[in-house]
């Protein structure tokens, strides 16, 4: 497989065919910037052909180029503007001849500036393909990999680190990181492609978080200044070459101003969007929402922390730009003036220029698209930009509750705002259904949301049983595309789905009450979880599967990885940023999740809920035969697998979804088996899954 995972060896034999230019190494540097793709191209090559060397010598001189060449026509473009005004239009006939003339003295400019560094234009237009790949940070996968070749260990954990950042669900980067972290003693991991103003900000927001005001208003102010420089590189790179969707460009025939209305309206969207850019992190869809107003709301507390009441007031308007009808930022505010009260005027500080300005240009770009939809025809939507959802969430921050502040007092209400809310209400400690189930601890008691221990779920028997049928029906690697250790080399991965179980038994490969077994214990577990969380609908498989991990002998010693990595079920889980983001490829549809343990012979395995963060514990359940545990699949519920450092460690997990649509196809099939088989008297269950009454 190639190192980025689900690179299509379509487009990778396209890049090596369309480029003469690549061959076993690079061109010697001088002279105009090599177009990056035909680097790209040799990096791959040589990496395929084992020359690791040079793999990684075209592979960086790739991303250089890459680097420069944005730089360089940012620089030309904004030197252009300064040096270029466009003219304002004149009236009457040829008035608009000033206009259109300095337009083109711009792109005279422009292209006379760009030319001795990048040479023609078209060396630099590389195909969509190429582009994706470097948006998703693959030549970092094929990076690392020339690197652990040549043994450059922090080299390759760095590109490692970068990849890994952007492409968060690739297990198999992840475990790489956590075997360079062994081997290469302490790895300081650099992302490479870190966007300094989303890194400032993190900080910021760390040392807020620790009560850190100094520092917190350090990063803060640095970030804002970084956003806004990018936001003004955002800008120019939007004037670019575009592509007219729903013509070929070379037989396009429009007329002159529905030719420039068609380009503009392409450069405009592009431009209103950089707001979201500048918000998204690498490897994201969503971005962080509220993300710049948050930076006022952080800082309008810091400074009142830090005592400097007139900037307090200054971000807390700066602000209210955005969202001048928030509660409490304007009673925030109200408490500021109070403070100033005598010193100075409130009302001479205003909010600050730069976010006024932003703001006022976003609202006009938006104008201007909606005039284009209602008009031209132009498909546009406007989305919400500023969320207020993407609130801060402070718990330990609030004056109101805390003795220095004077009673009377404005509060200062800087608690957690609210969050969207959910489309049904949370609930649970609802009855268990089954009089031997066992009640074991509940969210409170395992600290967190939507959680639920039990035990007595199966008996021993039945847990013997199932061990045995899993042993006739699981295959290496299933539902991992044959992977057979998919999240970590260390332990050997079995599986099998319940459709299959019933084929077995069905064909007599498998004792057919065994098979129906694992029938009823999941849908004995699906009505539990239903039932014990209170849900108003009908709660449907998702998915299906016995599972089995066996640590592999002879790879146990100084382990320090996990059976499975710290994750969410419905979202992608991102502990730089502390967020989950629900987006592909995470199965976003499923609800609710559970896990039936089969056995305690094993060493290790134990289940763990974490933080956000993937590494504060916040619970640690021990499986056995019976035990169940059972949460909801969101962020709220981040949770992995420790070690399985001897033995074999076996369950049944189930992901369960209150989406009809999304219902699992083979537990269908599986329902039309059962029906066929009681019909034909074949294989009555002798499990007793009558629910008690309810209590």
């Amino acid at each position: 497989m190639a190192p980025g995972g689900s690179r299509s060896w379509g487009s990778l034999l396209l890049l090596l065919l369309l480029l003469p230019a690549a061959g076993g190494g690079c061109a010697a540097e001088g002279g105009p910037l090599e177009p990056f793709d035909a680097l790209y191209a040799s990096g791959v090559e040589a990496y395929y052909g084992g020359d690791f060397a040079g793999a990684a010598r075209c592979l960086e001189r790739a991303l250089r180029s890459r680097r420069e060449l944005r730089a360089a026509r940012v620089r030309c473009r904004r030197s252009c503007r300064g040096q270029v005004r466009l003219e304002a239009p004149g009236p009457g006939a040829g008035g608009d001849l000033p206009f259109f003339g300095s337009v083109l003295r711009r792109a005279d400019c422009v292209r006379r500036c760009e030319e001795p560094r990048l040479g023609a234009a078209s060396r630099h237009r590389a195909a969509e393909e190429v582009r994706a790949d470097f948006q998703r940070r693959v030549p970092y996968s094929y990076l690392q990999r020339a690197y652990i070749q040549l043994n450059k260990l922090e080299e390759a954990a760095n590109a490692a680190h970068t990849f890994f950042m952007a492409n968060p669900e690739h297990m198999e980067i992840q475990q790489d990181i956590e075997n360079y972290k062994t081997t290469a003693g302490k790895v300081s991991l650099v992302d490479r492609e870190a966007r300094q103003h989303m890194e400032d900000y993190s900080a910021g927001v760390r040392h807020y978080d620790r009560e850190e005001y100094e520092l917190a208003i350090e990063f803060l102010e640095r970030a804002l200044k970084g956003y806004y420089t990018e936001d003004e590189d955002c800008q120019i790179m939007c004037e670019r070459p575009q592509r007219f969707e729903e013509h070929e460009y070379l037989d396009y025939k429009g007329g002159l101003y529905e030719a420039i209305a068609d380009h503009y309206m392409q450069v405009l969207a592009c431009k209103h969007d950089c707001v979201r850019e500048l918000a998204t992190r690498s490897g994201r869809i969503s971005p962080i929402e509220n993300f710049l107003p948050l930076h006022y709301d952080y800082l309008q507390f810091a400074y009142y922390r830090v005592g400097d009441y007139v900037k307090a007031l200054e971000c807390a308007k700066s602000y209210l730009l955005f969202h001048p009808d928030d509660e409490d930022v304007l009673e925030n505010a109200g408490y500021y003036e109070g403070l100033l009260e005598g010193a100075m005027d409130p009302d001479t500080i205003k909010p600050r220029k730069e976010a006024k300005t932003l703001l006022q240009r976003h609202k006009l770009e938006s104008h201007l698209l909606q005039v284009a939809a209602a008009g031209l025809g132009y498909a546009y939507t406007e989305p919400n930009y500023w969320n207020r959802y993407g609130a801060r969430q402070d718990e330990h921050s609030v004056p109101s509750s805390i003795s220095s502040e004077p009673e009377d007092g404005p509060r200062l209400s800087l608690a957690k705002k609210p969050m969207p809310k959910p489309d049904r209400e949370l609930k649970e400690g609802g009855p268990l259904l089954y009089n031997d189930v066992k009640f074991v601890y509940n969210s409170q008691q395992l600290n967190g949301t939507q959680r639920v221990l039990l035990d007595n779920v199966i008996s021993e028997e039945q847990c013997r049983e199932l061990h045995r049928v899993a042993s006739g029906i699981m295959l290496a690697g299933d539902g991992y595309r044959g992977k057979t250790s998919p999240h970590t080399p260390n332990e050997r991965f079995e599986g099998a789905t319940v459709l299959k179980a019933l084929k077995y038994g069905y064909e007599g490969r498998v004792p057919l009450k065994s098979a129906r077994l694992f029938y009823d214990i999941s849908e004995k577990a699906r009505r539990i979880v239903e039932s014990y969380f209170m849900l108003n609908s009908t709660l449907y498989f998702s998915y299906t599967h016995l599972v089995c991990r066996t640590a592999l002998s002879g790879q146990q010693e100084r382990r320090n990885d996990l059976s499975h990595p710290i994750h969410a079920d419905n979202c992608l889980l991102d502990p730089e940023a502390n967020e989950c983001w629900k987006e592909p490829p995470a199965y976003t549809f499923r609800d609710y999740s559970a896990l039936l343990y089969m056995n305690a012979d094993f060493e290790g395995g134990e289940f763990i809920f974490t933080e956000m963060d993937a590494k504060t514990v916040t619970a640690s359940i021990k499986p056995k035969c019976g035990r169940m545990i059972s949460f909801s699949s969101g962020g709220e519920n981040p949770h992995g697998v420790k070690a399985v450092t001897k033995g074999q460690r076996c369950a049944v997990a189930l992901w369960f979804t209150l989406d009809p649509l999304y219902r699992e196809l083979e537990r269908i099939q599986a329902d039309e088996v059962i029906a066929m088989l009681d019909q034909e008297h074949l294989g009555p269950s002798e499990m007793n899954i009558n629910p008690k009454d309810e209590l």
